[in-house]
């Protein structure tokens, strides 16, 4: 399980708990996520996917980390991701942070990633995506939304090609970490491979 850029390992906790009791065994994978970046975070990451394949949900910046690591790396023991509120396309909430002087280092050195985002996916593994559309975060302060969001994420910025699967659901960016209907979600994904029964 990865966390987003400015979350720290333990927001991830109630979803690992949902996903504990439906049989799973989570592993949260903390990482520095602005001070680090992906250039020092997908090295330990694929570490770490080797030494206990499975499958990985991941919050936000975590989803891009993810799909970069897959990429580089096909022959990775993943099966299924699911991301939650990926910017998978790009943010433009993170091009408006970028843009300013006083909000760019916030950034960090996940900035190109979170401005670029992923190349459509031809990988092995089965990504799904669920998005938010309860707009109520702080991007929408520093980036223009055309559509539904999250309030930090589009949900156009959502939708890579290649996806296995993409639902939207009734909920914030941060919110997505506390939805009982998103843990569903993931855990029919992580079995079956779609979203729904």
């Amino acid at each position: 399980m990865l966390h987003g850029i400015w979350m720290p390992g333990v927001s991830m906790a109630w979803l690992g708990a949902r996903l504990s009791a439906a049989g799973f065994e989570p592993e949260v994978f903390a990482y520095a996520g602005a001070s680090g970046g992906p250039q020092a975070t997908i090295p330990r990451l694929i570490d770490s996917l080797r030494r206990a394949p499975g499958h990985v949900l991941a919050h936000s910046l975590g989803g891009l980390i993810t799909l970069s690591a897959l990429s580089d790396h096909p022959d990775l023991p993943v099966r299924r991701v699911v991301c939650l509120g990926s910017p998978l396309l790009g943010s433009a909430a993170a091009h408006g942070l970028a843009s300013h002087a006083w909000s760019a280092p916030a950034l960090g050195r996940a900035a190109d990633l979170l401005k670029t985002g992923c190349p459509p996916w031809q990988g092995e593994a089965q990504i799904g995506l669920i998005a938010g559309s309860s707009p109520h975060g702080l991007g929408r302060y520093f980036g223009r939304f055309d559509g539904d969001s999250d309030g930090t994420v589009a949900v156009s910025e959502t939708r890579l090609p290649g996806l296995a699967a993409h639902a939207v659901i009734p909920a914030s960016h941060s919110g997505l970490l506390f939805s009982a209907l998103a843990a569903r979600m993931a855990e029919a994904f992580f079995r079956r491979g779609r979203f729904g029964d």
